[in-house]
């Protein structure tokens, strides 16, 4: 389904299709976790549904997080 959301980072409306039926948003707006309610989806479609940030926007902003994490030392 198509899923129009404002991101929460850069305030950009964007619609989306994504694999999420009518059922399943209705569970999550009635307070279920994303990824309960649509486990199938991937962690960037969760994202994108909460949100409205994009996986270019969270890199953009957070960066992909290996190196900073490497170098902070949380990465084992």
């Amino acid at each position: 389904m198509m899923i129009t959301r404002t991101s929460k980072l850069t305030g950009t409306e964007r619609t989306r299709e994504i694999d999420l039926t009518p059922a399943q948003l209705a569970v999550w707006e009635d307070g279920e976790l994303i990824q309960d309610a649509a486990p199938h989806l991937s962690d960037a479609d969760h994202e994108f549904v909460m949100t409205g940030i994009t996986a270019e926007e969270w890199t953009a902003v957070f960066g992909d997080g290996d190196a900073e994490d490497a170098e902070a030392g949380t990465i084992h």
